[in-house]
């Protein structure tokens, strides 16, 4: 994997683990392994999402081409994997499928989905609390999937979430940020909280924008393994997602509803102290 542009003093963790790439990618739906490969090459992603609900739904589905191909990848770029619970519809679901999880892949990592309309694929706010509650007291580093509902994210602080990835739209719609004020807030009210912006990003410029409103790093899946070219989108959505950090360490200029003009009438084309 080659390595991030960012410096040593703009790395960020999950759990006790530090991370530089601030873009994190899932891995279904590629038209082939290869593409797979090439596209994680080129997004330079640190932590790669593993949906498990299918796969261990029959005997030994862990042991199938697809987890293989995921585990094999992972190490040889040195990425951590993050499975999730993707498809659950009760807190029980989750807990029992993120306790197969880790013993299938050995960590204690999951990314916590359960899903409470069929429609929207809208997390269900009361299962995901009572899921994240009892999985913390379990040992896992619970990263869950929720709404940009500032009062359902600080019930997950509650019990003891570090991490919380807000939908910026539903999943897999492609709609970019459909509330940036909703995300605004979050940031704002959570500052100690690591906001990773997770589902509904359809294109580079929708990262860059989530990463501008200061949060920590996004996730995506369906923007990159349904592009016409994946690997191409992967590279562009790691520039996107440097470029919006970037501009959000800068600092922005203040919006204004009026015409500013960039030189003052005295002339001067520098701030005079």
């Amino acid at each position: 994997m080659s390595s991030p542009t960012h410096t040593a003093d703009d790395t960020w963790q999950i759990g006790e683990t530090t991370l530089s790439s601030r873009f994190l990618l899932g891995t279904a739906g590629y038209p082939s392994p290869d593409t797979l490969r090439l596209a994680i090459l080129a997004s330079g992603s640190q932590v790669l999402t593993l949906g498990l609900k299918r796969t261990l739904a029959v005997p030994g589905g862990g042991d199938n081409g697809f987890v293989q191909i995921i585990r094999d990848t992972a190490r040889a770029h040195g990425a951590h994997l993050l499975p999730n619970t993707a498809g659950c519809r009760s807190a029980q679901e989750a807990i029992t499928l993120a306790h197969m999880a880790r013993e299938l892949l050995g960590t204690h990592w999951i990314k916590l989905e359960v899903v409470g309309d069929e429609q929207t694929l809208q997390p269900d706010p009361f299962e995901l609390v009572a899921a994240a509650a009892q999985l913390i007291h379990d040992g896992f580093e619970v990263l869950p999937y929720c709404t940009d509902d500032l009062v359902s994210a600080r019930r997950l602080v509650d019990v003891g979430c570090r991490i919380l990835m807000p939908w910026a739209a539903p999943i897999g719609s492609g709609l970019g940020l459909l509330n940036p004020w909703a995300l605004r807030t979050l940031r704002a009210r959570l500052p100690d909280i690591t906001l990773i912006v997770d589902a509904g990003l359809g294109a580079p410029s929708h990262a860059t924008a989530a990463m501008e409103l200061g949060m920590d790093a996004v996730l995506l899946n369906s923007a990159v393994s349904q592009a016409h070219d994946p690997v191409r989108m992967a590279r562009a959505f790691r520039h996107a997602v440097e470029a919006g950090r970037d501009g959000h360490r800068a600092g922005l200029m203040p919006t204004s509803d009026v015409a500013i003009a960039s030189t003052p009438v005295s002339g001067q084309p520098f701030v005079l102290p």
